[in-house]
């Protein structure tokens, strides 16, 4: 099973935000660099979605309204009820936490590549993930708003501001500046792409920098983590199972299936890291915690999956080679005859 190495980079950046956490000054910079980090990720997020590809896909519109309401309807459900788990398997900043990942877009990179992997719709997943990721921007502060209210540490009406101005506004530029810094941003896709992933790792280094200073994470025990980890591969199970069989009886065909699968299933750790960086402040890093861990798990669970649809596919085609030939050999012979 694979371990994505930027999780291992991320996990390194928690270890050095406990053992050197940023304080006073220092904190004042961690956090400015941090709120400028996020708007640039966000900005380039908008320059790089083409609104070309992204009206093209609406054709496949039903594919994509069920791959959004399994992202943000099924999924936030089944955090709802995970509520019933306090305080039995998780505490209830943990369930916080968990409720948070139910709410953010699905991811773009892993989705298209596990749908690749496993001979699926490729286009399609790369428009449910765009979709999924645009949405995010609106809904995950709007259904946050809604859900978790007062318990999300420190989340109020000026949260959906900050949202606007660091999120969506960086966003709407980008897309705006899109074709002029299009061809830049193409031509530079490696040296961005590092840009996206320190911006992440400032984040997470903020975030759990003040979670150190605040003492926060004296309220998790191991025993703790491996109730969250129970619940979490609970949640995903759950989630693999009804957008499989759940796309099959709302009549998709095998490659349709497998992108809204591998779409609908997951949860994105780039949108969702600076987004709890905003609404949650000095109480994200326990909240990104259920993200960090789920984002890990979906990557090794969808690895195996995906390169099990791609053996099937290729079994089926090399059982269906000899039968064509015999029908073929039959034909041939009963035309001679």
């Amino acid at each position: 099973m694979p371990v994505d190495p930027f999780i291992v980079l991320m996990l390194g950046t928690v270890g050095l935000a406990a053992l050197f956490p940023a304080r006073d000054t220092a904190a004042d910079v961690a956090s400015g660099a941090s709120t400028a980090a996020i708007a640039l990720l966000f900005f380039l997020y908008g320059a790089r979605l083409s609104t070309r590809e992204a009206l093209a896909g609406f054709k496949h519109w039903r594919l994509h309204v069920t791959v959004l309401a399994g992202t943000f309807v099924v999924f936030p459900l089944l955090g709802l009820a995970a509520h019933a788990l306090v305080p039995v398997l998780l505490t209830h900043s943990l369930y916080t936490g968990l409720l948070f990942l139910t709410l953010v877009p699905s991811t773009i990179q892993s989705s298209i590549a596990f749908t690749s992997i496993a001979r699926g719709n490729v286009p399609a997943a790369i428009c449910a993930g765009s979709f999924s990721s645009l949405a995010g921007i609106v809904v995950t502060p709007l259904l946050a708003a809604a859900l978790l209210g007062g318990s999300g540490g420190g989340f109020s009406a000026d949260s959906l501001i900050k949202i606007v101005l660091q999120l969506l506004v960086p966003f709407l530029a980008g897309q705006v500046l899109r074709p002029w810094a299009g061809g830049f941003i193409t031509r530079h896709k490696k040296v961005l792409g590092l840009v996206d992933r320190g911006s992440i790792l400032l984040v997470v280094f903020t975030a759990f920098s003040e979670g150190m200073v605040q003492g926060i994470w004296h309220q998790v025990s191991p025993l703790r983590l491996g109730g969250l980890l129970v619940v979490e591969g609970a949640l995903l199970g759950v989630m693999l199972v009804l957008t499989w069989y759940g796309s099959r009886a709302l009549g998709f065909g095998r490659e349709d299936r497998i992108a809204i699968q591998f779409a609908g299933s997951k949860k994105s750790l780039a949108s969702g890291l600076p987004m709890a960086s905003v609404l949650f402040g000095a109480h994200a890093s326990l909240a990104v915690l259920p993200l960090m861990l789920f984002h890990q798990m979906q990557l090794m669970v969808c690895a195996v999956i995906a390169k099990r649809r791609s053996r099937d596919l290729q079994d089926t085609r090399v059982s269906l080679v000899p039968a064509a030939a015999t029908r073929t050999a039959v034909g041939t012979g009963t035309r001679s005859g």
